[in-house]
């Protein structure tokens, strides 16, 4: 979002401009829903969804991270955020899955929000850059996971 060599400002680009419209949509959705049960269930199919459109890399990743979350916090429940796979605890996103390709970075992000138990001391992270989900990420995504509902 930020300008360029000048240091004018340039407004949103297009990828936030459709995250946006992405939340808009989500929020009409969740809307017109019937009960809590049924809620759930379209908001897992649309996350499920979501990620078998997304590229190669991104998607693999994204159905490890979906597993992970799942097995290691049971409570947390899948939604879309922004366009963006996430998981929440009383309809607030505690972590999120983002694509590399959602903002054309070099990498996959997997974030959470102030609402994860992750505090150490001073400083912690709350964003972690991923190329690749092996088993060590895995173990380490849970343990996060874990945390961030404790």
């Amino acid at each position: 979002m930020s300008g360029g060599e000048s240091g004018t400002h340039e407004g949103f680009t297009a990828e936030e401009r459709a995250a946006m419209k992405d939340h808009a949509k989500e929020l009409k959705t969740a809307a017109r829903r019937g009960s809590r049960a049924d809620k759930a269930a379209e908001a897992e199919r649309e996350v499920l969804a979501k990620i078998a459109e997304m590229g190669d890399s991104d998607r693999v990743m994204a159905e490890r991270v979906h597993a992970v979350v799942r097995a290691a916090a049971p409570s947390l429940a899948p939604k879309l955020w922004y366009g963006m796979p996430a998981y929440a605890q009383d309809g607030k996103v505690v972590c999120f899955f983002q694509s590399a390709a959602k903002f054309k970075a070099r990498y996959a992000t997997l974030g959470f929000s102030d609402l994860a138990k992750l505090d150490d001391g001073p400083m912690w992270a709350a964003g972690f850059a991923l190329t690749e989900v092996t088993p060590d990420v895995e173990a380490r995504i849970g343990a996060l996971v874990k945390q961030a509902v404790s």
